[in-house]
């Protein structure tokens, strides 16, 4: 990161006091929390069959150790927005430090299924905090034309995580146990915890506004109802057509627009949903929300073909991603300053162009196709949303005005785990049915070549549907342009 050691001058909205922060204790000890806290998750999704066999679990049951996450994520991050505006930046920082270093402890000693799954919703209540913690925070202490290698700092944290994730839990449960991943994660969180408590500012404006509590009753059945709903269809069991699910996701949109014109209504709403007057702040969030789908449904499904298709080990699948993964992360820093120097446009575009070329030739994999093959077209895929995914993210952002910056990062958070979700659910629909399809015509279903056949055929499927959400965001992306934000907080558009 450019010039981070230097403290930073941030002109407030509300007044022309400055402030002065120093940017590398904060930004250390927000990076390290969340870089345990994507670590913890992709490691833990890795070990998924191994605990089936330990715990004596079905695969719909140990699916809900990441349904029971994504559910926290989608009920808490909402309602973020208020917590940042009614909560200090040190008070939020040891809640989220709190949760996940018990749900870590509560994990690595679980004995069952039930104190496991307890120990993921602690998890996430950590991450739900500290994501938009970490977003909020970044807009704060960063002037404008910084802001850009600021989230590309991020985006290298939260790519780096899960991309060794995969690999170091394929090592810990093939020499340990399972176990081992959070231990392995415990003292990384209780050296932020301190640094923190040492080191970290408050940096954001207390306002407490009034809390509504039917305005987060709504959030939470809205946003809860979605994420179950398309988690649940996605589990492969139930389907789309199942009772529950339907039931899930109509509840869930019926309570999102009583929520909505609720918030519209309100002087002081929980998530203010002005934001969406703001252009390239919905184009940046499409763009997000894209990408989210897309990077989640292909490390669900091509960690998947490459065991189940391929007839790999869970490591060498996981060292397989690990260089698209790494590149991806290494890249973000690099993107962020492109950004700050020339805008989001001739990144997302030529980004999402790549992404679309990458999923067509996925969707053309076969048996036949080297390792070699598929581990470059995973760098090019994740090359791609590199150029999309920071510069587009941080474009919007630079729209608002600063008040609107909370509900902003709050809105960005909750659709993203919206979107992966969605993605998915889709995906492991389409790799399920295309599965199902070719089986049904098999003369013999059970022989392991025709099953190895079949993940191929529905794994073809479930891209076609990735290329075309990136085809659709490419069509979005046309549209996009720079965001210039001056230092007294108004803006204004360039060409």
């Amino acid at each position: 990161m450019e010039n981070v050691e230097a403290s930073m001058q941030i002109e407030h909205g509300s007044g022309s006091m400055g402030r002065t922060y120093k940017v590398v204790p904060i930004m250390t000890a927000l990076l390290v929390s969340g870089f345990i806290g994507m670590f913890s998750e992709t490691a833990l999704n890795i070990a998924i069959s191994n605990l089936m066999q330990v715990l004596h679990i079905t695969e719909t049951t140990a699916q809900w150790l990441t349904t029971g996450y994504l559910l926290t994520l989608g009920i808490l991050v909402p309602v973020s927005g208020l917590l940042l505006q009614w909560f200090s930046t040190r008070q939020l920082f040891i809640a989220s430090l709190s949760f996940s270093i018990v749900g870590t402890i509560v994990a690595a000693l679980a004995p069952t299924f039930e104190v496991l799954m307890v120990s993921r919703v602690l998890q996430a209540i950590g991450t739900g905090l500290l994501l938009p913690l970490l977003f909020n925070t970044v807009l704060l202490i960063f002037p404008p034309e910084k802001r850009g290698s600021a989230m590309g700092t991020i985006g290298l944290v939260i790519m780096f995580a899960p991309a060794t994730g995969p690999t170091v839990s394929g090592l810990l449960i093939e020499y340990l146990s399972w176990h081992w991943i959070f231990w392995l994660s415990l003292p990384f969180l209780v050296f932020a915890l301190v640094f923190g408590l040492l080191y970290l500012e408050n940096v954001s404006d207390i306002t407490r506004p009034k809390i509504d509590i039917l305005s987060i009753v709504l959030s939470t059945i809205g946003f809860g109802g979605v994420v179950f709903g398309f988690s649940k269809a996605g589990e492969g069991t139930e389907g789309w057509g199942h009772p529950i699910v339907i039931a899930s996701i109509s509840v869930g949109l019926v309570a999102l627009l009583l929520f909505t014109i609720r918030q519209l209504r309100m002087k002081q709403p929980v998530m203010n949903l002005q934001v969406f007057k703001y252009p390239m702040f919905i184009i940046g969030l499409l763009m997000v929300f894209a990408c989210m789908m897309l990077i989640l449904a292909s490390m669900l499904v091509l960690p998947l073909y490459l065991q189940k298709g391929m007839g790999l080990s869970a490591f060498v699948a996981g060292l397989m991603l690990l260089p698209g993964s790494l590149l991806n992360g290494f890249m973000s820093p690099v993107m962020g300053r492109m950004f700050d120097k020339y805008g989001p446009r001739g990144l997302v575009i030529p980004g999402l162009a790549i992404v679309s070329a990458s999923l067509w030739f996925f969707s053309e994999i076969t048996l036949a196709s080297s390792i070699f093959f598929i581990v470059v077209l995973h760098i090019c895929l994740m090359f791609g949303i590199s150029m999309v995914w920071m510069p587009a993210q941080t474009n919007g952002l630079n729209q608002l005005p600063m008040e609107l910056y909370p509900h902003g990062t709050a809105v960005i958070n909750t659709l993203q785990q919206v979107g992966g979700a969605i993605g998915t659910a889709v995906a492991v629909s389409i790799l399920t049915s295309g599965m199902g399809e070719y089986l049904a015509q098999s003369a013999n279903p059970k022989e392991l070549t025709e099953i190895m056949q079949a993940m191929n055929v529905g794994s073809q499927g479930a891209f076609q549907f990735a290329m075309i959400v990136s085809i659709i965001g490419l069509a979005l992306a046309l549209f996009i342009r720079r965001v210039k934000v001056e230092h007294n907080g108004m803006k204004m558009p360039t060409h």
